[in-house]
């Protein structure tokens, strides 16, 4: 049976623990962020047609986020300096390879550039989240500058993107 009726009452357990938490607990809301943007970020993935590297840097990140996702449930697991250092290494590879605009760009030249950039909305408001849970618990530094390094991967990889389909991005007009 796929089903427990264990949370029919509003409340779960975490990882290695025997007490039930409210599931508005600011660790569910971390959890259900981190699981969102992973799956989202297997959306992304599955959408990439032809360029193996990025494909396989987003699923190195996928693979990041699920230590985060351990460590938010209560595991000894964590994010560390390596798993950052490589997120950074990722970021100025692709970096040298495109131009990046000067301002604000409005999202959606590309479908590719549209779902990264909408990633990258989602892992700042993810990054909130543990933020919030790290006031409840003990969050490592590696996992906080992680997330923090995140939001500038996935817009580099926007822009590549865009850049890759010849697109031309408009910054806002404010007017």
């Amino acid at each position: 049976m796929f089903y427990t009726r264990k949370g029919d009452d509003g409340k779960s357990s975490l990882f290695g623990s025997g007490n039930r938490v409210s599931k508005d607990d600011v660790r569910f809301e971390a959890l259900g962020d981190l699981d969102e943007l992973n799956s989202f970020l297997g959306v992304c993935r599955a959408l990439i047609e032809d360029d193996n590297n990025v494909m396989a840097l987003t699923k190195d990140v996928q693979e990041c986020l699920f230590i985060a996702q351990a460590e938010v449930a209560g595991s000894e697991k964590s994010l560390n300096s390596k798993h950052t250092k490589r997120l950074e290494d990722s970021i100025e590879k692709i970096e040298v390879k495109i131009k990046l605009p000067k301002a604000f760009v409005i999202s959606g030249e590309t479908k590719l550039s549209a779902l990264f950039d909408y990633a990258r909305a989602m892992s700042r408001r993810t990054e909130r989240s543990v933020v919030k849970v790290s006031k409840v618990i003990n969050i490592c530094k590696e996992t906080l500058m992680y997330l923090n390094r995140l939001s500038s991967f996935l817009y580099i990889v926007a822009r590549y993107f865009a850049n890759r389909g010849s697109a031309k991005e408009d910054s806002p007009t404010y007017e």
